[in-house]
């Protein structure tokens, strides 16, 4: 149910913008779930990037604070996910998922990002 896009290839120092669509999901079920990005590098665990609760709280991985920004827009059923000042360690494959504590768990198919120095 989650398409993702904004994945390519980009400069160190440069920006991407990654978008989420929960293109057959209502917006009454999109509303009050917790929207994340993971990432995922070649031989390595995914890990959490950024997340945004449904009262707008955020967490942000250590390494990403000050470049990434999560965002959501409940009208348009899209969580997005800026990305400045990449550096070549934000390589990888980037997931959408969007959760809820009632076990609702959905995940993109993965956008792949390539920084190169």
């Amino acid at each position: 149910q989650l398409v993702e896009s904004g994945g390519g290839s980009v400069q160190a120092g440069g920006s991407l913008r990654l978008s989420c669509k929960a293109s057959r999901m209502i917006t009454s079920t999109f509303r009050p779930l917790t929207k994340a990005w993971y990432r995922q590098a070649p031989g390595k665990e995914r890990e959490l990037v950024a997340s945004i609760s449904s009262d707008e709280n955020t967490n942000y991985l250590d390494s990403v604070k000050g470049r990434f920004t999560i965002s959501r827009d409940n009208s348009r059923k899209t969580v997005y996910l800026q990305m400045n000042s990449v550096k070549p360690d934000d390589t990888g494959v980037y997931y959408c998922r969007l959760h809820s504590q009632s076990g609702n768990d959905y995940w993109g198919q993965g956008t792949q990002v390539t920084v190169s120095s």
